[in-house]
């Protein structure tokens, strides 16, 4: 990560729970020895601040990920954060823009409404962990009362730009039918997901080895994992170089429950096709490389009255973004917008 910008430190959880992974402590970290910044600004919108507490929450998820699939950080890493990081602030900036639109019309949102979405927030970016993503909130400096003011801002965004293009031609039942296709998969009840895979892991360091360091050992990993792709056979290499409890059995693990993973790892194995090799991924004791080997997907909502309202936000939001991308443009044009990083 760039060390110029000031995100707090996202320490990555264990990323397979139980016996197989412990849990590492951060390293003692130095006080600064001038002043500390409590909460920077990222932008300012006709007067309005966006902090940068706000935006590193928003990052936190994603942050998380990126430095998990990069282990050795690099100009990857560094493009998707920074590009990931200006699509945030720029989705602030917007919201603030057509909250200031609208804030005569005195719109408000249910609060049973705003609970359910941070439910579902909740469910997608940290496994439905309430427990880790109130640890995020407290890193980020973010109460829950704030955490809930910027779900009900985004709220009504959303509400609001339905209203301005209101008027445009309803969605087609053929049309609902396949956006519901492609993303029934998103809606589904994620805690019930279940993967087997096989998996390595390479220790930071070594005891049989005091020459070892993290920068060997990452090197070893990357190895293996080229042996990997070339054909070598993985339970072969996972009995030869694991170091865990699952090594003897060719490094599987049948039946784990996405509950039981780090939300940043089970993104990324979720998310691979079935025996394909993923990483090495940063593990907070080590490097972990990974072969997914069979996986069951939770349950998809049906089509009912409630699932299709949302579907055709989803079809009427499609068919008016380039009428939204002009209206927004010209928003932005008589906005006073003053970006600080």
């Amino acid at each position: 990560m760039n060390s110029r910008l000031a995100l707090p430190l996202v320490i990555l959880s264990t990323i397979l729970s139980g016996p197989v992974i412990y849990a590492q402590q951060a390293p003692p970290q130095k006080r600064p020895s001038g002043p500390i910044e409590v909460n920077g600004i990222s932008a300012k919108v006709n007067g309005r601040v966006i902090t940068k507490n706000q935006v590193a929450f928003m990052l936190s998820p994603v942050y998380a990920q990126l430095v998990t699939q990069f282990p050795r950080r690099g100009p990857a890493f560094e493009a998707k954060f920074k590009e990931v990081k200006a699509n945030i602030i720029q989705e602030l900036i917007d919201r603030q823009i057509i909250l200031d639109e609208f804030k005569q019309l005195g719109a408000s949102i249910k609060p049973n409404l705003i609970d359910e979405e941070i439910k579902r927030q909740m469910r997608e970016l940290y496994n439905g962990d309430e427990v880790k993503f109130r640890e995020e909130l407290k890193r980020s400096r973010l109460t829950m009362d704030g955490y809930r003011e910027m779900t009900r801002e985004k709220m009504v965004v959303q509400a609001m730009r339905a209203q301005q293009f209101s008027d445009a031609p309803p969605p087609l039942p053929n049309e609902v039918e396949k956006e519901y296709a492609e993303i029934k998969s998103t809606l589904r009840d994620v805690s019930k997901d279940v993967i087997s895979f096989q998996k390595i892991f390479i220790p930071a360091s070594d005891a049989e080895n005091p020459l070892a360091t993290p920068d060997t050992q990452l090197t070893l990993a990357e190895d293996i994992a080229k042996q990997i792709s070339e054909g070598k056979d993985f339970a072969e290499l996972a009995k030869a170089h694991s170091k865990d409890a699952f090594a003897d059995a060719g490094g599987l693990q049948e039946n784990v429950p996405r509950a039981d993973l780090s939300p940043e790892f089970a993104v990324i194995i979720f998310d691979a096709p079935v025996g394909k090799i993923v990483g090495p991924l940063l593990d907070p004791q080590g490097f972990t490389i990974v072969k997914p080997t069979k996986v069951d997907l939770g349950p998809s909502p049906p089509l009912n009255d409630k699932v299709r309202e949302m579907v055709e936000q989803r079809v009427s939001k499609k068919k008016t973004s380039e009428q939204y991308e002009r209206w927004i443009k010209s928003k932005r044009k008589r906005a006073i917008i003053d970006i600080k990083e």
